[in-house]
């Protein structure tokens, strides 16, 4: 099954190393890029939904004070609000699902193609899908003096290599601070709820555990992680946001999410209501300026 998604990935990059003058960290790039330009649909769904679900939790948060000793009429409550907000709160998830299996299949296509050993190599051979690819191999694994094959530390590769493991940690904190939602608790509302102490848990450690992922990988995986940390920077930011909603058709505009006061606020009169009270209303003044001319006449 994981043939389908690693076999036209590997092909692909290869095909991009030889059109690239057989330059493997520029075909990686140009690859990582071209993924996650295709799959940015996919996270800004996921984002979108992440930041309505994060918008909600102050009113989920009274729903939880006022029906915490019956679970049943809490339940009620918050798809009652989850529908009145017109927001998934699965909607996040698919997305993720679907972007997995891509994820995966760019990281083993990375894997593959850095193959150095004899059955690797034979390996990778036959996942080419266009004849002729095969000749490429075994791909040029040296630059900048690194051997891309190899994690980066000495004596395999050169101290400097080091390097990569603390860009990818860098990397990663700065894409995940742009991803998130802001925050809507501040430090006078007591402690965060779950979700935000969630989110700003996995800043913290998802970098670490990256940046230890990095010093056990190859560098040429290094190179993949710092690429996609970067372009999910570009992504994130309001520049790559405008530019990327532009070239996707624009944002659809969500519905408001209904404020805490909405429970308390009087509901709003329908349309045919205000007509025929405005429609009475100028009745009653045409009547009282007839009056008046009669009585002057």
């Amino acid at each position: 099954m994981w043939d389908l998604i690693f076999n036209p990935f590997v092909t692909l990059l290869t095909w991009m190393y030889s059109v690239l003058n057989r330059d493997i960290v520029l075909a990686i790039i140009i690859f990582t890029v071209l993924v996650r330009i295709i799959t940015y649909p996919l996270l800004a769904k996921q984002q979108q939904s992440a930041k309505r679900m994060q918008e909600l939790q102050p009113r989920l948060k009274k729903i939880q004070e006022k029906y915490k000793d019956d679970r049943e009429k809490l339940a009620q409550a918050q798809m009652d609000l989850y529908r009145e907000a017109g927001v998934n709160p699965f909607g996040g998830c698919l997305p993720l699902l679907i972007q997995f299996p891509i994820l995966i299949g760019l990281y083993q296509a990375i894997y593959f193609a850095l193959s150095n050993t004899p059955y690797q190599l034979v390996d990778l051979s036959e996942r080419l899908l266009i004849p002729g690819l095969d000749g490429l191999i075994p791909m040029q694994n040296m630059w900048l003096g690194m051997n891309l094959t190899q994690p980066p530390t000495p004596p395999v590769n050169p101290a400097y290599a080091l390097v990569l493991p603390l860009l990818v940690m860098a990397t990663t904190y700065v894409q995940m601070k742009l991803s998130q939602p802001p925050t809507t608790s501040t430090p006078s509302d007591g402690p965060p709820n779950q979700m935000e102490a969630t989110m700003r848990s996995m800043t913290t450690i998802m970098p670490i555990m990256f940046g230890f992922f990095a010093l056990s990988f190859s560098v040429g995986l290094s190179v993949y992680f710092i690429t996609s940390n970067v372009i999910g920077i570009v992504q994130y930011s309001p520049w790559g946001k405008n530019v990327l909603d532009r070239l996707f058709g624009g944002k659809a505009k969500a519905a408001p999410v209904p404020s805490e006061d909405d429970d308390d606020a009087p509901a709003p009169a329908p349309r045919r209501v205000i007509a025929a009270n405005a429609a009475g209303t100028a009745s009653s003044a045409g009547a009282t300026a007839r009056k008046k001319k009669k009585t002057r006449r």
